[in-house]
């Protein structure tokens, strides 16, 4: 079984401490850490069997206004350089539509509310399109 984790920081083993279920970030993983190696891996490898999902992958991903109740957060992803979890979950769907493949099993493992939600709402979108 093939296993990708998206994270600019953190590997696997430590989200065993508040993910559940845990005991899958117990095992072997593959670790990308920006956007294009999350393309790269999948250009080269293929679709993994599972994927575990960060939003905030560079520095100005990080703000305050992520937990604001209102979602401002929101507003800012125009303003970011740098591309998120959600721009590799968006990715993600538009290969599987494109080459007619069911998404792989996935986790979002993300302390950012907002960008986990986005996250989450993209994908639950994408297996109603894909029908798998």
């Amino acid at each position: 079984m093939i296993r990708l984790f998206l994270d600019d920081v953190r590997n696997p083993i430590d989200c065993v401490k508040y993910m559940n279920p845990s005991d899958i970030y117990l095992k072997e993983w593959e670790v990308v850490r920006t956007y294009f190696d999350f393309v790269e891996y999948m250009n080269d490898n293929g679709v993994p069997d599972v994927v575990s999902f960060d939003h905030d992958l560079a520095d100005e991903h990080y703000s305050s206004d992520m937990y604001d109740k209102n979602n401002i957060y929101n507003s800012l992803y125009p303003s970011f350089k740098e591309k998120t979890g959600y721009d590799c979950a968006k990715w993600l769907c538009d290969y599987c539509v494109e080459n007619k493949l069911p998404l792989p099993e996935y986790f979002i493992h993300s302390m950012n509310p907002v960008g986990r939600e986005n996250i989450l709402s993209t994908l639950k979108s994408c297996e109603k399109v894909l029908g798998f």
